[in-house]
């Protein structure tokens, strides 16, 4: 019997900038001299943020904390690509786009203080809660995408967001299979940062990337070098132009990596070598796309200098002013499980009231 093909595809790959900042000028988005400045300005604004927040959980003065140190211009070219009315369902690395978004640093960091009054976001931005369970947000995000269509929308977008490890869950493969199948508004940005834990990559799947398992769903695929942030703007817009026109979702994996260790209840030393940790801050996401402007007469020293003291100052603006608001009342951690309270969650109110006294 003869064969007949059914199916044939091919995933791509985008990268602009090499290790150290040389542009493919074939391939540059049309972008300004001032918007190539602020996808800058942006990442360097998350690695403050990120790296107070780290000196504060080291001070004590805050929980556990997921670093994005890496994966900057991951959250950076995804940021500035969307719309107001575009909603994100995170999980519990996208501090970066969640601050770019008009959420309050303070609020992040208050998540991270076990203060669930930093999930109250400002009106109008459409944002879920910080999701903790691997893959779960991604069914939230296909959920979302559906009530899009069905609502008529022509432009808004549902953006889930995972790592790696989350690919090999159910949660997974059931969001993208659904939002194939009912072709709803989401787009899946994956974000590979090489390692679950203490997990590689290699050994979650024997595929050669995540983005091709999308044609298994009926849905495009595409990978980016995740720590080109001019790659990731072009391929952003491009998978977002897609699904606002009603194509259907799109996959896109951003191939980066955690130069940190997975929170900071974690000690990355005891699995990763160093080799590969200098290989990799050699892409630095920062490092290159600075020596690009610099390559352009975009950016310089001086503008370096009072950018950092910009950002710095407002970092400790929001510090301080997170550390000024009153403490929430133990009861919260109880208060908003439920509409209404069952008795074994009153017993435990009524302890938690009595210690709090």
């Amino acid at each position: 019997m003869p064969v007949t093909i059914i199916h044939e595809a091919k995933t791509e790959r985008l990268e602009i900038l090499d290790r150290s900042g040389k542009a493919d000028e074939a391939l540059l988005p049309k972008l300004s001299s001032e918007e190539m400045a602020n996808l800058y300005r942006l990442m360097v604004r998350m690695r403050r943020f990120d790296e107070k927040a780290l000196t504060l959980q080291r001070q004590g003065r805050m929980g556990t904390w997921g670093s994005i140190r890496g994966q900057e211009a991951c959250q950076a070219g995804l940021a500035v690509n969307l719309l107001k009315e575009d909603w994100l369902a995170p999980s519990f690395r996208e501090h970066g786009v969640m601050i770019s978004r008009g959420i309050p640093m303070r609020q992040v960091y208050a998540i991270w203080r076990g203060d669930e009054r930093g999930h109250l976001f400002p009106e109008g931005v459409n944002c879920l809660p910080v999701s903790i369970p691997v893959a779960s947000q991604l069914l939230h995000a296909a959920g979302l995408g559906l009530g899009l269509k069905l609502r008529g929308e022509k432009s808004a977008v549902a953006v889930g967001f995972a790592g790696d490890g989350a690919s090999s869950e159910g949660d997974f493969h059931e969001a993208l299979n659904f939002a194939g199948v009912f072709k709803s508004r989401t787009l899946f940005f994956i974000q590979n940062n090489q390692w679950a834990i203490s997990l590689p990559f290699k050994k979650q799947t024997a595929a050669e990337s995540i983005a091709q398992r999308a044609h298994g769903y009926g849905m495009p695929g595409m990978q980016v070098d995740g720590n080109d942030v001019l790659a990731v703007y072009a391929a952003t817009k491009k998978a977002l132009d897609h699904v606002r026109a009603g194509n259907g979702p799109y996959l896109l994996e951003c191939l980066t990596y955690r130069m940190e260790n997975h929170t900071t209840a974690d000690d990355a030393t005891r699995y990763r070598l160093a080799d590969e940790i200098a290989y990799w801050k050699e892409r630095d996401p920062i490092d290159r796309m600075r020596a690009f402007l610099v390559s352009k007469k975009l950016w310089n020293d001086q503008k370096e200098a009072a950018l950092f003291e910009e950002v710095s100052a407002e970092v400790e603006a929001e510090v301080k002013a997170l550390e000024a608001e009153p403490s929430a009342p133990a009861t919260d951690i109880v208060d908003f499980m439920y509409k209404e309270r069952p008795w074994f969650l009153e017993e435990q109110r009524a302890l938690l009231a009595k210690e709090a006294r």
